[in-house]
């Protein structure tokens, strides 16, 4: 699934986020990233169908993001074909009730100005750009978003999750 993401992505994406024309990162490749003791901390989650087990892509936490110290960014990515349903905000409402409940106060999300199915998933949750300006580069404007998450015993966050 991985595989199949970085080969979908935007061809204004950054080269060292897509596939190069060798094919590479290949599956082994970035298995072996995850695996690796010098990835990064991050807590990404496969977003998956209940009813048929299919995977459309992931949804979690960076440690190493782009927010503040010690505060999460959320990042979520999903396959073409799962785009536009509704998967993105409830994986991401989700994640937001795991960020909360671990005692986190606000979350980051980075996002290009161009990836407008993106931007309307973090509004709809309730990011607002942060004010920090950062530079464009040839891959266009990079915004960085930050949301305050509801105190631990505030009502729940958005549209319902059902856990498993």
């Amino acid at each position: 699934m991985f595989h199949q993401l970085w080969s979908e992505r935007d061809e204004r994406v950054p080269a060292h986020r897509k596939l190069n024309a060798e094919g590479h990162p290949t599956v082994s490749d970035i298995s072996a990233h995850i695996a690796g003791e010098e990835s990064e901390r991050s807590d990404l989650l496969s977003v998956q169908d209940r009813a048929t087990g299919d995977v459309y892509g992931y949804c979690g936490l960076v440690f190493d993001g782009n927010g503040a110290e010690g505060e999460p960014e959320i990042a979520f990515e999903l396959l073409r074909s799962a785009q536009n349903r509704g998967y993105a905000t409830e994986a991401a409402t989700a994640v937001l009730a795991w960020a909360v409940s671990a005692g986190h106060e606000r979350a980051w999300a980075s996002v290009w100005e161009w990836n407008a199915a993106s931007r309307r998933v973090l509004t709809k949750l309730g990011f607002v750009d942060s004010g920090q300006d950062r530079p464009a580069s040839e891959h266009g404007r990079n915004i960085l978003t930050v949301m305050s998450l509801p105190p631990m015993n505030a009502p729940s966050m958005g549209r319902k999750v059902h856990p498993e």
